[in-house]
């Protein structure tokens, strides 16, 4: 294990990129500092299997891999730089609050688009491809969640994966080695730490040129604007609302005490990939503490940029009204509702209905939480944006 451990360190880790490539141009290097944090806290803390070892090694090297193959794309078009890029709307609710829902539903609006899950696994063409025919990218994402489902066919109950559909950015975030999926993916508290203290504004910089990169690629996105959605923006939204002034933040409300158990789920799941030792208690009271210390920064940041920059969605309204909440945020992101996107939005929702998949199941206790506790971690929150 030891020897293996010693592989996820940067320089071989950057060898291996440009062995896979050919390129040796990363651009800025600023990432190096967010990779050795990253990869400090996969060595010491998160008690990786041989699996876990591979399975983050590979997705390091292809961060990597994106970023040479985009460097290299940028210096033979420039013009991708001069694409013009919008962003509309960022939704910043917390995982479990109905975000994904009103995301997909959202983007069936036709001037409007978002990051597909497969092109945010490798967002720069692989060798070869033809501009507008990601067939190879598409098939890999296929592939790749395929294998995800066979290793834990229970991750569909907890989130609706699907290769063409709208996604979060925070996988590509994730590439730069910023933001919070690798907590996700690993118990990594130090990183997280660091990662508080951090200004990320370097990170929303280049995701800004790699929508341009996405929209360089994809003709059918002239003239649209972008839909961005992670709940992993609540612990950057300085840099958000400084890189994305033309923005409107979208948040997503549950009640903490309902979402935070469920969350819980989802990673514990997601790091059974790449580890024998998933502590639930452990996950259970750092989650707790994580959203926390983010719904109070949230809260900061309202009243330092002004409401007018935020759109409230409560889940329960989103949830008995869907179709309500979406005209309303449409309207406030200045998009006129017509008959046939009406039409779009009432048949997405009926392909897409919640009870085709299967219930998701856990309890506080297993995540060492109980009701009263969570009440009090959250009650500046609860009393402020939630009807208890």
């Amino acid at each position: 294990m030891s020897r293996a451990i010693d592989t996820l360190r940067i320089e071989p880790l950057l060898e291996e990129a440009v062995r896979r490539t050919g390129l040796s141009d990363f651009g800025s290097r600023w990432f190096l500092e967010p990779l050795g944090v990253l990869l400090e806290a996969l060595r010491t803390e998160a008690n990786l299997n041989e699996a876990g070892i591979a399975a983050h090694r590979e997705r390091i090297v292809s961060g990597l891999v994106s970023r040479l193959r985009t460097m290299d794309a940028l210096a033979r078009h420039p013009e991708i730089l001069e694409e013009k890029c919008e962003v509309a709307g960022i939704i910043v609710g917390l995982p479990r609050t109905g975000s994904t829902m009103l995301h997909r539903l959202l983007v069936t609006a036709p001037r409007l688009t978002a990051i597909r899950w497969w092109e945010a696994q490798n967002y720069a063409p692989f060798p070869g491809e033809e501009r507008g025919k990601p067939v190879e990218r598409v098939a890999y994402a296929e592939r790749l969640l395929a294998s995800m489902l066979e290793q834990n066919p229970d991750l569909l109950s907890i989130h609706p994966f699907e290769v063409h559909g709208a996604d979060e950015e925070i996988i590509i975030l994730d590439q730069f080695f910023i933001g919070t999926m690798p907590e996700a993916y690993a118990y990594v508290p130090s990183f997280s730490a660091w990662l508080e203290r951090t200004d990320q504004r370097p990170a929303y910089e280049e995701l800004r040129i790699v929508l341009k990169f996405l929209q360089w690629q994809d003709p059918t996105r002239a003239g649209k604007r972008w839909v961005l959605k992670t709940p992993g923006h609540l612990a950057a939204l300085d840099a958000v609302l400084a890189v994305f002034p033309e923005a409107q933040l979208i948040m997503t409300h549950r009640d903490p005490v309902t979402t935070v158990p469920s969350y819980c789920s989802m990673i514990s799941a997601l790091q059974q990939f790449g580890t024998d030792q998933v502590d639930r208690v452990k996950v259970g009271r750092f989650t707790a503490q994580r959203w926390a210390r983010m719904l109070a920064r949230f809260t900061q940041a309202r009243e330092e940029h002004g409401e007018q920059r935020f759109i409230d969605v409560p889940y329960e309204s989103l949830q008995a009204d869907p179709l309500g909440q979406w005209r309303r945020v449409l309207e406030r992101l200045g998009e006129p509702v017509t008959a046939e996107m009406q039409r779009a939005a009432e048949q997405w929702l009926k392909d897409n209905a919640r009870e085709k998949r299967a219930t998701h199941r856990y309890t506080l206790e297993e995540f060492g939480l109980d009701r009263a506790g969570l009440e009090v971690a959250f009650a500046a929150y609860r009393s402020k944006f939630l009807k208890l």
